[in-house]
């Protein structure tokens, strides 16, 4: 008896640090970017990436954009939408003007857990002076 409590006592341990590190570092998502995935027509020559890390529990996004061959890059965000289709602007992030960008953005922590459950519901984009409705996008998936 005294063996199964020890047990379960070092399980429970276990679930809840584990717990508590996945929130404390978030959920990652690697989102490949190019001008093919945006609705009416990205740069057909551009290509990046976006590194997110969610952390619902801290209510933050944190991201590294990179893009190039691409113009000078204007703004960058993440839109609510389904691939193919297009949504509302939900989280800004700083562009990657020189080529890269990083940080962090405060969010609500309904819209981080409802991104990391259904990341497909949201895209990265990148935009641009030429590309003024999207030079890159990529979908959100696991």
């Amino acid at each position: 008896m005294r063996r199964l409590l020890v047990t379960a006592a070092v399980a429970t341990a276990t679930l809840v640090s584990s717990t508590a590190f996945a929130q404390d570092t978030g959920v990652k998502f690697s989102v490949a970017l190019d001008g093919d995935q945006v609705t009416f027509g990205g740069d057909p020559d551009g290509s990046g990436m976006a590194s997110i890390r969610i952390n619902p529990g801290k209510g933050e996004i944190c991201y590294t954009l990179t893009a190039q061959m691409i113009q000078t890059a204007t703004l960058a965000h993440i839109h609510e939408g389904p691939a193919g289709g297009n949504g509302p602007v939900v989280v800004d992030f700083m562009p990657p003007s020189s080529g890269m960008s990083s940080g962090c953005v405060s969010v609500g922590r309904e819209l981080a857990r409802e991104i990391v459950q259904t990341p497909s519901d949201y895209y990265v984009v990148v935009h641009n002076a030429e590309y003024p409705a999207g030079a890159l996008r990529g979908q959100m998936d696991r």
